[in-house]
C-alpha cells in the first residue's frame, strides 16, 4: 500500500521554463541559445549551472541570486507556473486519503512562495530549509520521516532519473518518473526507469494508477 506521496518540485509540479527564459536574458544570451547549451549540458551528465558558466566563467549563483534582486528582478514563480496537471493531481490523491507532500532542491525564498499558492499538500520541504540537497540519501531521510517513517508506503515522484529515482530507491522507496521538462526528456538512464514503480508522461495519469495499485491485493 501506498500511504504518502511526495513530489519534487522543478520540472514535476512546477515549469521552470519561464526561469529559465530569464535566466537567458540576464546572462544576455538569446533564449535558444541557453536552452541549446542547457540540453547539452544534461546529456552529458553534468551539474545544471555549468551552462551558466560557458556563458558567464565567473558565474555564482547565489551573487547573482542578490543581484537580481537587487535590481527588481528576481528569481520567482507563481501560479501561472505550474504545470496544468498539478493541482488536479495533488487534489486528487487528498481525496484518496493519501498524505501529500513537496519535497524537492528549491532555494530559501522557494518555501514561502510554495505556501502562498495554499496548494493541497500536508508537507512542504526544501533543501535550504532542511540543510541538505539531492540526491543526498539524508534528504530521502526527511523525507521519510515527513511520510511517516515507512519507506515502502512513500511513493517519490520526480522528473530526473539521476537525482529522483535513483536515491528514493536506494532509500527504499517506491518511485514514479514523470517524462517531461529537459532532464526528464533528454537524460535517459534505462536501468534506473526500469525499477520505477510507474512510468507517466503527466500527473492526470498517476491518481488512477495508485487507486488501482493500493486496491491489488498483495
Amino acid at each position: 500500500m501506498i500511504d504518502a506521496v511526495f513530489f519534487d518540485i522543478g520540472g514535476t509540479i512546477l515549469d521552470e521554463s519561464r526561469e529559465f527564459a530569464m535566466w537567458a536574458d540576464w546572462l544576455g544570451v538569446p533564449r535558444h541559445t541557453f536552452s541549446a547549451v542547457f540540453g547539452a549540458s544534461i546529456a552529458r551528465g553534468l551539474d545544471w549551472q555549468e551552462p551558466f558558466r560557458v556563458f558567464r566563467p565567473d558565474f555564482d549563483l547565489a551573487t547573482e541570486l542578490e543581484r537580481r534582486a537587487a535590481v527588481g528582478k528576481p528569481e520567482s514563480f507563481g501560479e501561472e507556473d505550474l504545470y496544468p496537471d498539478a493541482r488536479s493531481c495533488l487534489t486528487s490523491l487528498k481525496d484518496q486519503g493519501l498524505l501529500v507532500g513537496l519535497a524537492g532542491n528549491q532555494p530559501a525564498h522557494a518555501e514561502t512562495i510554495l505556501r502562498a499558492l495554499d496548494l493541497p499538500v500536508d508537507v512542504i520541504g526544501t533543501s535550504a530549509g532542511w540543510g541538505v540537497a539531492k540526491p543526498s540519501a539524508a534528504f530521502f531521510e526527511h523525507v521519510i520521516r515527513e511520510g511517516g517513517g515507512d519507506a515502502s508506503s512513500i511513493l517519490y515522484v520526480g522528473d530526473r532519473p539521476d537525482n529522483d529515482v535513483r536515491p528514493a530507491i536506494e532509500a527504499g522507496m517506491p518511485t514514479c518518473l514523470i517524462r517531461r521538462g529537459p532532464w526528464g526528456h533528454i537524460l535517459d538512464l534505462p536501468a534506473v526507469a526500469e525499477q520505477a514503480l510507474f512510468r507517466i508522461d503527466s500527473l492526470d495519469e498517476l491518481p488512477t494508477l495508485l487507486a488501482t495499485h493500493n486496491a491489488t491485493p498483495p
